[in-house]
């Protein structure tokens, strides 16, 4: 039986969105995204113009992503991306394997044949850059962002999409600045490897093992991370 309209709209599609709020996911999706990197100083004015809004729902914006702590404000106000530490890149490492590790265990009992779909879409861009000679590192991203959230949001539990994204907020820029910065981290990172077995596991609803390749796909990105010396003492 088809999925009926009520039973694929989601409550998000149906709540009225402030300018503000629309500002704060714009931001939030330049960050989780890769777009603005650790250390990146910001001006209300330059966003407001890049978003095509005023200076008001901007500042509103900032000010939640602040208390987020996904962005800090210095003693003199200006606005800037925080720069990771070793330490605290290595305990938001460690709450995303358990917290991502158990939405993906959750997906793989909960996901519908759209969810595979979607996926596997995902995981085609990726592969794509991947193999490419000369690859576009900013759809890689945008391939490799989509992937996870898909992949999260077919747990199908609504209460986890925002812990995943704040904490996403947090270690986004770091992950993302070290994709774009190193020519062979796609061809060594051995992202689509487990992408593709996280696909697998989806298909044999296999909890185990998707929360395996999710916790070394992780991981994995992790330690090479680790390993450039770009982390804060």
């Amino acid at each position: 039986m088809a999925e009926s309209d009520a039973e694929v709209r989601s409550p998000a599609a149906c709540r009225k969105v402030t300018l503000g709020t629309q500002v704060y996911e714009a931001l939030c999706d330049r960050l989780v995204g890769g777009e603005l990197a650790p250390g990146e100083k910001l001006s209300l004015r330059n966003l407001a113009d890049s978003l095509g809004t005023s200076v008001m729902p901007v500042r509103e914006a900032v000010s939640r992503l602040v208390a987020d702590e996904a962005l800090e404000v210095s003693p003199s106000r200006a606005i800037s991306v925080p720069v990771m530490t070793r330490a605290m890149f290595c305990e938001l490492t460690t709450v995303r394997v358990a917290i991502e590790g158990f939405a993906v265990e959750q997906a793989a009992y909960n996901h519908r044949a759209r969810d595979l779909a979607i996926l596997s879409a995902h995981d085609a861009a990726f592969r794509h850059e991947c193999n490419a000679t000369i690859p576009d590192r900013v759809a890689a991203l945008r391939a490799n962002r989509d992937f996870h959230f898909a992949l999260y949001a077919a747990a199908d539990l609504a209460t986890l999409m925002p812990i995943i994204t704040g904490l996403w907020l947090k270690i986004g820029p770091v992950l993302n600045l070290d994709m774009r910065l190193s020519s062979q981290r796609l061809a060594i990172g051995g992202a689509e490897a487990q992408h593709a077995r996280i696909i697998e596991a989806l298909r044999r609803r296999d909890g185990a093992e998707a929360r395996a390749a999710i916790t070394r796909d992780i991981e994995t990105t992790a330690g090479l991370i680790a390993s450039t010396g770009r982390l804060t003492p």
